[in-house]
């Protein structure tokens, strides 16, 4: 399962639409690390005063990995994460996750990153069973 839903929640979800705020709440809730994570890359570029940031380092346990991929993977919870961060969000190689703020200028950065020729560079022989 990939979230911790509330009976409440799930009712709600049951009768009609769930409140956003809500859902944001059981995602972070549910996915601890997957959370951390990329609140610690927004907050890297307020600190920073950067529009982007990511992370290199691999997920400590199989668990925060899964947690990850969970995120990453599910459109609802991506698509929830980038509008509660206000950042645009992109994956690479199960946990190179990064955020753009909103600009111009990454629209580039963001194609950039999300090609498939910065796939490619982006393997090595360590990530090939994550």
């Amino acid at each position: 399962m990939s979230l911790d839903v509330s009976p409440a929640l799930l009712e709600m979800a049951e009768r009609g639409e769930v409140d956003e705020r809500e859902f944001v709440d059981c995602v972070r809730t549910s996915l601890p690390y997957a959370w951390e994570l990329i609140s610690s890359l927004v907050a890297q570029t307020k600190v920073d005063g950067t529009d982007f940031a990511d992370n290199h380092v691999p997920p400590p346990s199989e668990q925060a990995r899964g947690q990850l991929l969970r995120a990453m993977a599910s459109d609802a919870i991506r698509g929830a994460l980038q509008r509660h961060f206000g950042v645009q969000l992109a994956f690479q190689n199960c946990h190179r996750v990064a955020v753009f703020a909103p600009s111009e200028k990454n629209e580039e950065r963001y194609r950039r990153f999300t090609s498939v020729r910065a796939q490619l560079l982006n393997q090595s022989p360590e990530l090939r069973d994550c």
